[in-house]
C-alpha cells in the first residue's frame, strides 16, 4: 500500500484528531488515512473538571470540502492507524511498503499495559534489552540487537534528543515517562542513510499526544508513587493548538541492592504544538517540551567503593523544540524544520552543594521531502546541519558541526515495494562518511510478505570523547553494516487479521568502536599524558540472531501476544583479553508474554504479563553474572460508559529479586491503581 500526500484529494479532517491525514492509496481505491499483596495502598483520585474543546467550525461549505495535508511528518496517528511509520523513510509510510524491521506500539496499547515507566511498554519490542541503575527515573539504557545504548538514535516529537555532554552521547531513558505519549515507533537495524549519525543499532521515535478534546489520568500506589497527566486540544480545518502536563514522584527504594534508604524521583513535564494552515498545500508548526526531574543517587564512597547509601542527587533538566513549515502538493512533500535540544544536570552532595554539572546542547536545520515523479516512482531526500556543543565544571565548552545529505529511490508498485539510498555526511572534526542502505518488501500472498534489508550505520565521536580529560581528537566514527531477512503474516495492530506473525533473521557488524583504555599498567605512548586512560577506536563486535512475534485475537474480547528474541553478540576485537567474549548486558534469550480478556461484565477486562530474561554479564570479561530473571504482572480495567475508566495492576507478581545492573536494586512486588478520563 502507498502513501500518498495529496492536496485536492479532498482528504477528511481527522474525527477528534489534531492532524489532517493524508490520504492512502491501495491498488484503484483511497482510504483515509488476583492477587494482591495485604499491603496493597488502595486510593486514588481523579478530578477532571472541564468543559469538552470544540472543534473550529469553518463556516464554509467550500472550506469544509477543501484538500487536506498531514501537519507534519512526526504527527500521532489513531490506534487503527498505527501501522503507519517515519523511521523507515523520514517521512510517513505503511510499514508493508518498508523491508526494514519496525515495531509500531499506538496509544491504546500504550495505556492498556499502564503506569508511567516507558520499559514495560518497550519490552513488547524484540531484540530489545534494558538495563536501569535502580527504579524508575534512575540512569535507563535501552539497546536493540546487540547494540549499545549510546549507537540507538532517538527522537521526541521529530527533534533528536541525545546528550551531548554525555560519554557516550546516549539518550537516558529514565528522563522519559509514558503519561502523556501516544505512539512508539522503533526500527531494528543500521539506518544512517537516512539518519546520520548514531543510527548503528536502530531508531525509536516517541510522540506525545495531540488531539482534540481533553484526557486526564491520576494514579496511586507502592512506594508513596503517584503520577497525574492531563492533555488536551482544538482544532480545526484552519489549526490545531494543543497541551500536555504530567508529574511523577515516588519514594522508590535504595539504589544500591545492599542499601537501606530510600532513593526517590520527582519530575515535572510540560509539552505544547500549534499549526496553522495558511492553505490546502501549506502549513506551519511549532512545538516545544521541557522535563525537569529531581533523581536521589547512591554512591561509591571510599575504602571499598562498592555501592552504597549516601545522600547525593542529580538535577536534570531538558527542554526542546523545532517550528517550521510544510509544503505538499501531492507529488511533492517537503518539510523543513530548525530544532534545538539542551540537558542540564547538576549533581549534588548530601549538603546540597554541586560536585559535578554538564551542559549538552545541540541545534539544527533540516529538509526532507518526498517526490513522486511518476507512476510508481518516489524518491526521498534530505539535508541538515547540526552544531553541538558541550561543557562540564571540568572541561570548557566544545563545539563541532556535522552536515549530511541523502536521497533514497524507490519503486512501489503493486505486490513491490524497493528502496534504495546513499548518504554523505561531512563532520567538522574528522571528515567525510558515506552511507548504504536498501530495502525490498513482496507480497507473497495478501497477507504474507516477505522483506529483506541491509544498511550502514555511522556514530560520530562524541565532544566528551573527542576533549574531555580523556579524550582523543584523532578518534574517527565507529561504521557498523547489519543484515535482516523475515517474513510476516498479517499485521501487528490485528485490525486487519486475527492474527499476526513475523520471523526475522538478522547481523549486524561493527568495527572501530569507542571504547574506554585504561593507562595503568600499560606502556601505550598515548598515556604520557592521560594516566588514568583514553578513548580510542578499539573495537570490533557482532551480533546476529532471531526475532520471533506472534498475535492472535481469537475473539473480538480476547488478544494474545508473544515477542522472542536470540541474540548472539561477540567481542571481535584482535588481540584483545575479551576476544570471544559476550558483550556485556546482552542477554541471549528474552521472552515477553501478554494477554488480555474484555469479559462481558460491563466490558471489565483481565490481564497480564510475562517477561523472562536469560543470564548475562556485567562486564566485558564476562566475570561478572547477571542471573536470568521472570517477572509476571497481572492488571485489570473497568470502563465506565466513553468518557471514564479505572485501573489497577500488580508488577513482579512474584516479588523476584533481580538485578539488570550489577550492584543495582530493582523494585520488589508493587500494586497502583488509577483513573482515566475523556472529554
Amino acid at each position: 500500500m502507498t502513501v500518498v500526500r495529496a492536496a485536492g484529494r479532498g482528504a477528511p479532517e481527522a474525527s477528534g484528531e489534531g492532524v489532517r491525514p493524508r490520504s492512502v492509496m491501495s491498488g484503484s481505491s483511497f482510504v483515509t488515512g488476583g492477587y494482591m499483596r495485604n499491603y496493597l495502598i488502595i486510593g486514588a483520585s481523579l478530578v477532571a473538571l472541564a468543559a469538552p474543546l470544540q472543534a473550529q467550525d469553518s463556516g464554509d461549505d467550500a472550506a469544509a470540502e477543501a484538500p487536506k495535508i498531514s501537519s507534519d511528518p512526526f504527527a500521532d496517528f489513531r490506534p487503527e492507524e498505527t501501522e503507519i511509520t517515519v523511521t523507515a523513510t523520514g517521512t510517513r509510510i505503511e510499514l508493508e511498503d518498508t523491508g526494514q524491521a519496525v515495531t509500531v506500539i499506538g496509544e491504546h496499547e500504550i495505556q492498556s499495559i499502564q503506569g508511567a515507566d516507558l520499559t514495560r511498554v518497550l519490552e513488547r519490542v524484540p531484540g530489545l534489552a534494558v538495563s536501569r541503575d535502580g527504579g524508575v527515573g534512575a540512569v535507563t539504557n535501552v539497546g536493540l540487537r546487540g547494540a549499545k545504548g549510546e549507537q540507538l538514535l532517538v527522537l521526541i516529537d521529530g527533534v533528536r534528543v541525545a546528550d551531548p555532554a554525555s560519554p557516550g552521547g546516549a539518550f537516558d531513558f529514565g528522563n522519559l515517562l509514558t503519561s502523556n505519549l501516544a505512539k512508539i515507533e522503533v526500527l531494528r537495524g543500521s539506518n544512517s542513510t537516512i539518519w546520520g549519525s548514531d543510527a548503528i543499532g536502530g531508531v525509536i521515535v516517541a510522540s506525545t499526544r495531540a488531539e482534540s478534546g481533553l484526557q486526564a489520568s491520576a494514579e496511586y500506589g507502592a512506594r508513596d508513587t503517584a503520577t497525574g497527566a492531563v492533555s488536551g486540544g482544538i482544532g480545526g480545518d484552519r489549526g490545531f493548538l494543543g497541551a500536555s502536563a504530567s508529574y511523577y514522584r515516588t519514594d522508590g527504594f535504595s539504589q544500591a541492592a545492599n542499601g537501606t534508604e530510600a532513593d526517590g524521583f520527582e519530575q515535572w513535564t510540560a509539552g505544547g504544538q500549534g499549526r496553522l494552515y495558511l492553505s490546502p498545500s501549506f502549513e506551519i508548526f511549532a512545538r516545544g517540551r521541557w522535563a525537569e526531574g529531581d533523581l536521589d543517587l547512591d554512591g561509591f564512597p571510599a575504602p571499598d567503593f562498592a555501592l552504597a547509601d549516601t545522600g547525593d542527587t542529580q538535577d536534570t533538566r531538558q527542554y526542546s523544540g523545532s517550528a517550521g513549515a510544510i509544503y505538499d502538493t501531492g507529488p511533492l512533500f517537503v518539510s523543513a524544520a530548525y530544532s534545538f535540544a539542551d540537558t542540564e544536570r547538576v549533581n549534588r552532595d548530601a549538603a546540597g552543594e554541586p560536585t559535578f554539572s554538564s551542559d549538552g546542547h545541540s541545534d539544527r536545520v533540516e529538509v526532507r521531502g518526498e517526490w513522486r515523479p511518476i507512476g510508481p516512482l518516489l524518491v526521498n531526500f534530505g539535508a541538515e546541519n547540526e552544531w553541538e556543543a558541550f561543557s562540564t565544571s571540568t572541561e570548557e565548552r566544545q563545539t563541532t558541526r556535522i552536515f549530511g545529505a541523502y536521497t533514497q529511490v524507490g519503486i512501489e508498485m503493486g505486490p513491490l515495494a524497493a528502496h534504495a539510498g546513499v548518504r554523505l555526511d561531512d563532520h567538522a572534526r574528522f571528515g567525510s562518511e558515506t552511507s548504504f542502505g536498501g530495502d525490498i518488501s513482496y507480497a507473497l500472498t495478501r497477507d504474507l510478505r516477505l522483506r529483506a534489508s541491509v544498511g550502514e550505520g555511522f556514530k560520530a565521536p562524541t565532544l566528551y570523547q573527542l576533549f574531555s580529560d580523556y579524550g582523543n581528537p584523532a578518534l574517527q566514527p565507529e561504521r557498523s553494516t547489519s543484515y535482516d531477512i523475515g517474513l510476516i503474516h498479517g499485521d501487528r495492530s490485528l485490525t486487519k487479521s486475527r492474527f499476526y506473525g513475523a520471523l526475522t533473521a538478522f547481523r549486524r557488524d561493527a568495527r572501530d568502536q569507542i571504547e574506554f583504555v585504561s593507562c595503568f599498567g600499560g606502556t601505550d605512548p598515548f598515556c604520557a599524558d592521560r594516566p588514568f586512560g583514553y578513548y580510542g577506536n578499539t573495537d570490533r563486535a557482532r551480533a546476529q540472531g532471531v526475532e520471533v512475534e506472534l498475535g492472535a485475537r481469537p475473539s473480538d474480547r480476547v488478544t494474545t501476544r508473544a515477542v522472542y528474541a536470540y541474540v548472539d553478540t561477540e567481542n571481535r576485537t584482535p588481540g584483545s583479553a575479551n576476544q570471544g567474549n559476550v558483550l556485556a548486558r546482552r542477554p541471549q534469550h528474552a521472552l515477553t508474554l501478554s494477554a488480555d480478556w474484555r469479559t462481558p461484565l460491563r466490558n471489565f477486562t483481565i490481564g497480564g504479563d510475562v517477561r523472562m530474561v536469560s543470564d548475562s554479564f556485567e562486564n566485558a570479561a564476562n566475570t561478572t553474572p547477571l542471573d536470568g530473571y521472570a517477572l509476571a504482572s497481572v492488571r485489570a480495567s473497568l470502563p465506565f460508559g466513553e468518557r471514564f475508566e479505572l485501573f489497577g495492576r500488580v508488577e513482579n507478581l512474584f516479588d523476584t529479586d533481580y538485578q539488570t545492573a550489577a550492584g543495582y536494586a530493582t523494585p520488589g512486588r508493587s500494586a497502583y491503581i488509577g483513573a482515566r478520563a475523556r472529554f
